[in-house]
């Protein structure tokens, strides 16, 4: 004689692990890439712009020194956008895999 309900409550077991397994998220690994896109991002952003050339250079990539303080289109503030690109990326990384494996803990109790 067969039992049919055991094999469906080992596959709703197994689904369960999974998704507890996949859910969570290494805030600390999404900081660093975060970091590594924010950083060379801008670096690699204001250095096309520098090499592009032309009369006014990135003026809209200029207004990011009212925020980032040092920062300019130039090579010295290519280095500057470098730090800051990625202490933002790293940051902000960080933030959306806590608020994330926050929200994933609330939601598997």
């Amino acid at each position: 004689m067969r039992v049919v309900g055991s094999g469906m409550k080992r596959k709703h077991n197994e689904a369960s692990e999974l998704s507890q397994t996949v859910a969570r998220i290494q805030a600390g690994v999404l900081a660093l890439v975060g970091a590594v896109i924010g950083g060379v991002g801008l670096f690699v952003m204001t250095a096309w712009l520098l090499i592009k050339d032309g009369p006014q250079v990135g003026g809209h990539l200029q207004l990011l020194g009212h925020y980032f303080v040092g920062y300019s289109v130039t090579w010295q503030g290519s280095l500057v956008g470098l730090f800051y690109g990625a202490l933002f990326g790293g940051v902000v990384g960080w933030l959306i895999g806590t608020i994330y494996n926050g929200i994933i803990a609330i939601r598997q109790r």
